[in-house]
């Protein structure tokens, strides 16, 4: 899809495959898996995730200030740095939501590189293309609607790939670790920044306490949807905490994996590279 074409809509983008292969399905030994805190059957965790951020786009950049009190904008900052993104590169924005790393990688890719914003929900692409329009950023980017576990891409595509916030919200995460690793450039590199375990005990508690009293009310009196941030912080709690991340990352293929805490822990930028 072009990136000049304004009048198209994120439902005509192009977009992976959602529904697992025969040879897939068969390897599933469980076929249950979380979202949040509850069980439900795997097939199901799509639709209920989509249901989620349906809900929350359009409140998406308020309420990620709100939540976090701008702190989430040096944390995206601190992604770009370590990312090492040089003019030329082709970087995929994963679940890359509003836009927000999308529009620092556009300016220093250059003319000659190109950065693909990939979501899988129509509603958060739209609300961030939209964003980076209005910016005027439209001559390197390109929209594609995407599951992270079936990525629509030819092997070895990007130099970086990227996933902000949005790896704790996938199905089987162990399979988009593999399909990432899959479309990276020999030598090119994953930098995962996501919500994690704090370091400290008293923080950890402070944290919960913020999480599951606060946030879902802010949740209701901005978003007026008080359900949907209940359940994102019930998924922070479910994502693996840091070492296990890394461990993933390398039984996927990854090299030389490394995770910076961020905030005490409370967030963690993990790295790998692919060789």
């Amino acid at each position: 899809m072009s990136p000049t074409d304004q009048n198209s809509q994120a439902s005509d983008l192009p977009t992976s495959p959602q529904t697992p292969t025969d040879a897939d399905t068969s390897a599933d030994k469980n076929s249950t898996t979380h979202f949040g805190y509850k069980t439900i059957e795997k097939d199901d965790k799509i639709s209920m995730v989509a249901g989620v951020f349906h809900s929350v786009a359009k409140q998406y950049d308020v309420m990620n200030d709100l939540m976090s009190f701008g702190i989430h904008r040096l944390w995206k900052r601190f992604t770009i740095d370590a990312s090492g993104v040089r003019p030329g590169n082709k970087v995929l924005d994963l679940a890359g939501g509003t836009g927000d790393l999308t529009a620092k990688f556009s300016k220093l890719v250059g003319r000659e590189g190109k950065v693909v914003l990939a979501d899988i929900n129509s509603s958060m692409l739209n609300v961030g293309r939209d964003k980076l329009r209005d910016k005027g950023l439209v001559q390197n980017i390109e929209y594609v609607q995407a599951n992270a576990e079936y990525l629509p891409f030819e092997e070895n595509t990007f130099d970086i790939v990227t996933i902000a916030f949005g790896l704790r919200n996938v199905t089987d995460k162990d399979k988009a670790l593999r399909s990432i690793y899959s479309v990276l450039k020999p030598g090119g590199r994953l930098l995962v920044l996501e919500f994690s375990k704090p370091e400290h005990e008293l923080l950890n508690k402070a944290y919960d306490f913020y999480s599951f009293n606060i946030l879902p009310k802010m949740g209701e009196l901005v978003a007026k949807d008080g359900e949907s941030y209940q359940y994102l912080a019930e998924s922070i709690r479910m994502h693996p905490d840091q070492e296990t991340l890394k461990g993933m990352m390398e039984n996927a293929g990854f090299e030389q994996t490394s995770f910076k805490n961020l905030t005490g822990g409370v967030v963690a930028l993990h790295k790998g590279y692919k060789f």
